[in-house]
């Protein structure tokens, strides 16, 4: 079949190199306009641009596919069936007819768990041990369209966030080959999802990494996972002995007991440099400090002369400028 792919970030990728090596042809790729990143806040092409400047595959970049004149432009490729993945854009069902075999879009979610922009982050975040992802056609409500296939993996107790979405866009490769298939010869099954069964998974905001210590550090061990590298699980760790405080993002954290802590400050070192919850203790293993490098938490509390009573406080609630 000729396929026309839609989509911007990494979660994409695996499934257009397995389009490539298909016998199908990917007619061409729309992708979101470079947007400003980094320090300099110089225009980044998208993961997906990237991927087509390296194999000389055509890429537009589109600001609003939904635009006459994108539709336009659309139809003059005859394609069979649209692919979208991680685009970041609605397409509206104008687009979408302009595909005899229809639209599919793969999501990072056992749909109907997870419906939104951030179903990996989420499901760690609260606790799942099981996730997977799911091909699905598209509709105009968010990931609500009929589920066509789906498979499935664990949540390793050593996963974050990274590591979770490459292994399923590994996984979501050979699944998306499997499913055009079954629509080229008009043997997909198209099931409805369980409406009774939807969870959400929102769009993150930088307040959903601020770490509350009075929580169970299971609960902090998993925001910490769901949210590396990115917005991240953040502190402030302030110096007993100076005073001074720095704003840190936590990388990598180990559960060390799940006991209650009645009495004890939440957040404070103990004598082995674990930080105390409201119920357990953490033992931080790595951090980012804002404007370092990714580091060792015994080379920052050495370089910050540190120990017993140094404290982790919550970024919300700290106001001043940072050290």
């Amino acid at each position: 079949m000729k396929i026309l792919y839609f989509g911007s970030g990494q979660f994409g990728v695996s499934c257009l190199e397995a389009i490539m090596s298909s016998g199908h042809k990917l007619a061409a790729v729309f992708t979101q306009p470079a947007r400003p990143a980094g320090r300099h806040r110089q225009p980044r092409p998208t993961d997906v641009a990237l991927w087509c400047k390296e194999k000389n595959i055509s890429c537009v970049e589109a600001g609003d596919i939904n635009t006459p004149e994108y539709a336009e432009q659309i139809q003059k490729y005859n394609a069979d069936l649209l692919v979208v993945i991680a685009f970041g854009q609605k397409v509206a069902k104008s687009i979408v007819d302009l595909f005899p075999k229809g639209a599919i879009n793969v999501h990072g979610s056992l749909l109907p768990k997870y419906r939104g922009a951030a179903p990996i982050h989420w499901a760690i975040i609260n606790g799942e041990t099981q996730t997977g992802a799911s091909i699905i056609t598209l509709t105009d409500r968010m990931d609500a369209g009929k589920i066509l296939a789906q498979t499935c993996t664990f949540i390793h107790p050593q996963d974050n966030f990274q590591t979770l979405h490459d292994r399923l866009s590994q996984l979501s490769a050979p699944l998306l080959i499997k499913t055009i298939a079954a629509i080229e010869t008009g043997t997909a099954v198209y099931q409805a999802q369980d409406e009774t069964q939807v969870t959400k998974a929102p769009k993150l905001k930088k307040e959903h990494g601020f770490i509350d210590w009075s929580r169970y550090a299971t609960d902090i061990a998993n925001q910490i996972r769901g949210l590396w590298p990115w917005p991240g699980a953040a502190a402030v760790f302030v110096s007993a002995k100076t005073g001074k405080s720095w704003k840190v993002t936590i990388a990598e954290a180990e559960i060390l007991d799940t006991n209650p802590n009645a009495g004890q400050v939440c957040g404070i070192l103990d004598g082995n440099l674990n930080v105390i919850c409201g119920q357990g203790r953490l033992k931080i293993h790595r951090l980012k400090p804002a404007g370092s490098d990714l580091m060792d938490f015994q080379s920052f509390v050495n370089g910050r002369h540190g120990g017993p009573a140094d404290l982790f406080l919550p970024l919300n609630l700290v106001i001043r400028d940072f050290a």
